[in-house]
């Protein structure tokens, strides 16, 4: 059983360089006011694995990409399951913490998402917008995405990445969840400023479009976060499913907010340290 105050190890690469975003400084606000409940120390994703076993939870939050440590990341990841590391978010993640498959999964399914394939044979099945995205699946913060001709998205599928139509949508929007309990929603109103985000009131729809994807990933205790854009005939298509280390740009909403979603943090964490079921469960 954990210690009354559960001991937690806190991993963050503060050094990252985020385009348009400061990872160390939202982790510098929420490690200071999850001391106030949790034991806890930070540490650096390269040694996670080393130092793990002291401690009752380990926490992944900025940690960065894991294209730029993936070995290390794999390790961590296989010495965490096979030990029953108590892991938040937990490894069994279905969106970005197991690379784009999803993407492919979900457009087969019929989901709300940006239509996505792997292959040449499979371009027909996308609208023929003359240009496309072209992106790694396992790829990360944008790393290696390219905007194609048709004739070079044909050339570039061949199964190792993912063909997107460029949508040109109005504007993204992201939706915060804690367990499975919906936090906020920010906004890039300025299609060119991804990360200058705004408050945004989602509608009832809005939030059964983004509960659907979280219903489905069904991770049970973690942060995940729901991207999506809003595309011209006005409806919204998912863009991300970010389950790993998801930014939460919490220097983009009020205090009243920010200090609500560390609440739903800290009960999440504890009822994940002690076993127990998650709210509403």
């Amino acid at each position: 059983m954990p210690a009354a105050r559960p001991r937690v190890l806190y991993v963050s690469d503060l050094a990252y360089p985020a385009r348009g975003r400061r990872y160390c400084d939202e982790d510098i606000h929420l490690t200071s006011r999850l001391r106030e409940d949790f034991d806890l120390a930070l540490c650096h994703p390269r040694d996670a694995a080393a130092l793990m076993d002291a401690f009752d939870a380990v926490v992944v939050r900025n940690s960065g990409p894991v294209l730029g440590y993936q070995d290390v990341y794999d390790d961590f990841r296989r010495r965490a399951l096979a030990a029953g590391t108590r892991v938040y978010n937990p490894l069994t993640g279905k969106g970005d913490m197991a690379g784009k498959q999803y993407l492919l999964d979900l457009t087969a399914a019929g989901f709300p998402v940006i239509p996505t394939v792997d292959r040449a044979e499979d371009l027909h099945l996308l609208s023929g917008t003359g240009r496309y995205v072209v992106k790694p699946k396992l790829g990360a913060d944008s790393i290696g995405l390219r905007i194609v001709s048709a004739p070079e998205a044909r050339e570039a599928a061949d199964g190792t990445v993912l063909v997107q139509p460029h949508v040109d949508f109005a504007y993204e929007v992201s939706f915060y969840f804690v367990d499975a309990a919906f936090q906020y929603a920010l906004y890039a109103p300025h299609t060119d400023r991804r990360w200058q985000l705004e408050p945004y009131e989602p509608s009832a729809a809005d939030l059964e479009f983004a509960r659907r994807f979280v219903d489905w990933n069904a991770l049970g205790h973690g942060i995940q976060r729901v991207d999506a854009c809003r595309a011209p005939d006005g409806a919204l298509l998912l863009v991300e499913l970010e389950d790993l280390n998801p930014y939460l740009s919490l220097d983009a909403v009020d205090d009243t907010w920010r200090d609500a979603f560390v609440v739903a943090l800290k009960e999440s964490l504890r009822r994940f340290v002690t076993g127990s079921a998650p709210a509403g469960a």
